[in-house]
């Protein structure tokens, strides 16, 4: 058979499946990689470096939720709870989200300054990468390329993508939740709906009220813009609105139920998790009255 006969869209050797023959262009691909990959992995390499770069000099960052990691080392219940020491006396002053990721991180490679804020800027990363998705779907590459650029350069995001405070795992949930939101639009498919409700209630679980800042809009969104009809949309918005309350309310409902001997408030001055998971982060921040608010488990 000739080359010719071989390579032939219409003749196909025996036994040689189609996956087969797109090898050989897939790896052509990963040889030379169009300028749009060259341009997407530039961006989050230099993103990378920026954030990682004398990560070490941060020491160890906000040391009270250093402490809490370093609890979670060394009690599992410290790690469900978000306890600042080991034996439970005190819980930190949100729900332990944001540091289980860096619970997990110091379990792994022992308690030290990278391994809690390497996961943070790993955090900053991925948001950039989701943030060029997001906007490269609606308005192509370049745009894609300049609003994760905007978001890897903003001197606050800099800053918070190498700290250990909650803001980083919050900002990564709320952009996934976002293009996910995006994908629902374009599609009006219900799974991309509920995966935003469930990343914006474990952003609950990050810095509870803070989250729910995005709901109105979201939801407008979605109304006014999914290809489905106006009862449909409704009702997905209802099975997104569950998905929150899912994601979100479990960690509330099992402290909610945990004995009450062997758990009760401190600063909020209640013994309701709901109480402690509600206050100090969300509209009141943005009223400038936020106010810490804690837990015991004992």
């Amino acid at each position: 058979m000739t080359d010719h006969a071989a390579t032939s869209p219409g003749l196909a050797l025996p036994g040689v499946t189609a996956s087969a023959r797109r090898r050989p262009a897939l790896l052509a691909a990963v040889r030379r990689p169009s300028w749009t990959t060259a341009s997407l992995v530039g961006l989050l390499a230099a993103t990378a470096a920026l954030y990682l770069w004398g990560l070490g000099a941060s020491g160890w960052a906000n040391g009270f939720y250093s402490a809490a990691v370093l609890a979670a080392t060394k009690s599992w219940k410290a790690f469900l709870f978000g306890s600042f020491d080991s034996s439970n006396f005190i819980t930190v002053d949100k729900p332990p989200g944001s540091l289980w990721v860096m619970d997990i991180s110091a379990r792994l490679f022992g308690v030290n300054a990278w391994s809690i804020l390497v996961p943070q800027a790993l955090e900053g990363v991925a948001s950039v990468a989701l943030l060029y998705a997001t906007v490269r779907r609606r308005f192509g590459h370049a745009a894609g390329l300049i609003g994760g650029a905007v978001l890897a350069l903003t001197p606050v995001a800099v800053l918070m993508f190498r700290y250990d405070n909650p803001d980083s795992l919050l900002v990564l949930l709320l952009v996934g939740s976002a293009y996910a939101l995006t994908r629902a639009v374009e599609g009006g498919r219900t799974r991309w709906l509920v995966l935003a409700g469930v990343l914006v209630g474990f952003g609950f679980l990050t810095k509870m009220m803070g989250a729910f800042l995005v709901l109105p809009g979201f939801a407008a969104v979605y109304l006014l813009a999914a290809p489905v009809s106006m009862w449909r949309r409704i009702g997905q918005l209802l099975a997104a609105g569950a998905a929150v309350l899912g994601s979100a309310g479990w960690w509330v409902a099992m402290v909610t139920l945990w004995p009450a001997g062997d758990l009760f408030a401190t600063y909020s001055g209640t013994s309701s998790a709901c109480s402690f998971a509600l206050a100090g982060t969300g509209a009141t921040s943005l009223a400038g009255s936020a106010t810490g608010t804690g837990e015991s488990a004992r």
